[in-house]
């Protein structure tokens, strides 16, 4: 694609964060755009959860935070959150005015809607990426304004009014480098744990209440567990406490892909960031949707995959210890069924989604030039 010199000196925001979730689809993204124009300036917005600053400072990006909350299912507290709203929007429209933009894209999620809506009333170009298989509550009020909306999924674009492009959700490159499923060693099963960025107390409490089961199988069991920071020394303890002191217990881990290398199964929630590393890596997993999470909508996010008999699912309900210790056991023998899940992931795994977006955008920031012109 051909780019103007307005495009290659312009500044784009990417708005989004609050957990891990967004913001490393907005790392991806802000990578491939600086690849394609070097000369580019890539800010991030988003919120100010302290996850979110540790992590845009450990990258070394241009990070800013918006004093806003969620408005969505919370009650009182939503309300509260609603009184923000106003200075969010003024903070946003100053950040416009100090930045001029040549375009702002959306990751979805509450902090992103101040900077998107305010960009669409000063026309400047602006996109949205839905990560999840049903539209979000801020990208459904901001679908009028916005000029184009990315969706991982197909069944998607019927819900975007003629404005989606099925492209996928950006991912870290390394989750498509993860190799072929080769069991190295064919006598031990190796299952990673992980609740997203903040963890699971859910998950959690589970796995290590199965613990003392999972000791008694006739098998080796090798387990990664990230725990999250609250409940890191606590969960450590017990699996200690169980002879599990081979475990890999961390409260975080930066290096997902390598250790999906490792890995025969995740048992993990079904955010939407989750569930593209999984696709990527064409990693087999056992999906436990967040039973509160807004709207279900990682139970749908799950759907999909099981559909196509890519992913296993559990509701909360479902995934107790004894559910985990018979799966366990039934996949010590069942290998192939593992490596099947991995096959059919293949079905949903698109290449280069993270180029693709990131042309997309530079090609509205070319239209908008075009028609000042």
């Amino acid at each position: 694609m051909m780019m103007t010199t307005a495009t290659m000196m312009t500044t784009i925001i990417i708005a989004g964060g609050g957990t891990g979730g967004h913001i490393y689809p907005a790392l991806a993204l802000g990578k491939e755009l600086n690849r394609l124009l070097p000369q580019a300036r890539i800010i991030y917005t988003g919120s100010r959860r302290p996850l979110e600053a540790r992590l845009m400072a450990k990258h070394g990006v241009e990070f800013y935070g918006l004093p806003v909350e969620g408005l969505k299912g919370k009650g009182l507290r939503a309300a509260l959150n609603f009184l923000k709203l106003p200075l969010a929007l003024i903070q946003a429209s100053r950040f416009l005015r100090r930045w001029q933009p040549g375009l702002v894209i959306g990751l979805g999620g509450y902090s992103s809607g101040p900077l998107l809506l305010m960009a669409s009333l000063k026309r400047i170009p602006t996109i949205i990426l839905e990560q999840n298989a049903r539209l979000g509550f801020t990208n459904r009020l901001l679908l009028p304004w916005v000029k184009k909306v990315v969706v991982s999924f197909a069944s998607t674009l019927a819900a975007c009014r003629g404005k989606g492009e099925f492209i996928g959700n950006p991912v870290r490159p390394e989750f498509y480098q993860v190799p072929e499923k080769r069991k190295l060693s064919p006598d031990t099963l190796t299952i990673f744990v992980f609740g997203g960025s903040q963890g699971s107390h859910f998950l959690n409490s589970v796995v290590t209440q199965a613990l003392p089961q999972l000791k008694k199988l006739p098998q080796p069991l090798s387990i990664i567990h990230q725990t999250g920071e609250k409940e890191y020394e606590m969960v450590k303890a017990i699996y200690e406490k169980q002879g599990f002191n081979q475990a890999l217990i961390q409260a975080f881990f930066d290096n997902m892909a390598e250790l999906f290398t490792r890995t025969d199964l995740v048992i993990s929630r079904a955010g939407a960031t989750t569930i593209a590393e999984l696709i990527a890596a064409q990693q087999p997993a056992l999906l436990v949707p967040f039973a509160q999470a807004t709207e279900n909508h990682q139970y749908f996010n799950a759907l999909e995959l099981v559909r196509k008999q890519a992913a296993l699912l559990a509701t909360e309900d479902e995934f107790t210890p004894e559910f985990l210790v018979e799966k366990l056991s039934y996949f010590l023998d069942h290998r192939d069924e593992l490596h099947q899940i991995s096959r059919n992931l293949a079905f949903f795994r698109r290449e280069n989604v993270t180029t693709e977006i990131a042309r997309l955008c530079l090609s509205l920031i070319d239209s908008q030039q075009s028609e000042k012109v």
